[in-house]
């Protein structure tokens, strides 16, 4: 099972390197070591993976991504990837029959060491609008693991690799940028946190000066 969850890993990176010849992008020219909450825009199903392949192999081994158990445990295939390759912590999003609160669970992931991807719009972003309000649960987050850099993401094009209901992808070159980290101010409320965290990801995007 171990030679074939890192077959399964290798294959996907490989992969996803074929048909986005990724390139991460890192405030200082290198990754941060390090601890780290990463947090992204989302608009395609292969965002954690792209931001998962641009990292360094230990820091991968030990980066686990947010993701919804309503869709990787819906077949064998899914929740052998999600669970075996990716180590997902996977969040039950329907608050009627979740029997786990979703911070609580993050939280003990980095407790326990690892490093989290998580995409704080809580869905796929199909709008014009460049990234939509981020749910609250980012800002819980910052207030349960106050020691860990959260980091934000801005992933470039691969909504082009992999549109909305589309499932052949289209190769086209995709870039991760990366921002400074940051943490929760003294006295700084849900509102400001999200605010602020919200624009560091909107910084990162390559095209803003053009975006309207």
């Amino acid at each position: 099972m171990q030679l074939l969850r890192r077959v399964t890993a290798f294959s996907i990176i490989l992969f996803s390197r074929l048909v986005t010849a990724v390139r991460g992008f890192w405030p200082e020219g290198e990754p941060r070591k390090g601890q780290a909450i990463y947090f992204a825009n989302h608009t395609s199903n292969g965002d954690f993976v792209l931001l998962w392949t641009v990292l360094p192999t230990k820091m991968r081994q030990k980066t686990r991504p947010v993701a919804g158990s309503d869709y990787w445990l819906t077949s064998k295939l899914k929740q052998f990837i999600g669970q075996d390759v990716f180590n997902a912590v996977l969040i039950d999003r329907n608050p009627e029959t979740r029997t786990q609160d979703p911070v609580a669970q993050m939280a003990e992931a980095v407790e326990e060491g690892s490093s989290l991807i998580l995409f704080p719009e809580g869905t796929r972003n199909v709008t014009e609008e460049r990234l939509l309000p981020f749910k609250p649960g980012l800002f819980h987050l910052a207030k349960q693991c106050p020691d860990v850099p959260m980091v934000p993401v801005w992933i470039q094009n691969l909504n082009r690799v992999l549109p909305k209901g589309e499932l052949v992808p289209v190769p086209f070159i995709c870039t991760v940028h990366f921002g400074e980290g940051l943490t929760l101010r003294p006295e700084e409320d849900k509102e400001a946190f999200l605010i602020r965290a919200r624009q560091a990801v909107l910084d990162l995007d390559p095209e803003q000066e053009g975006a309207a």
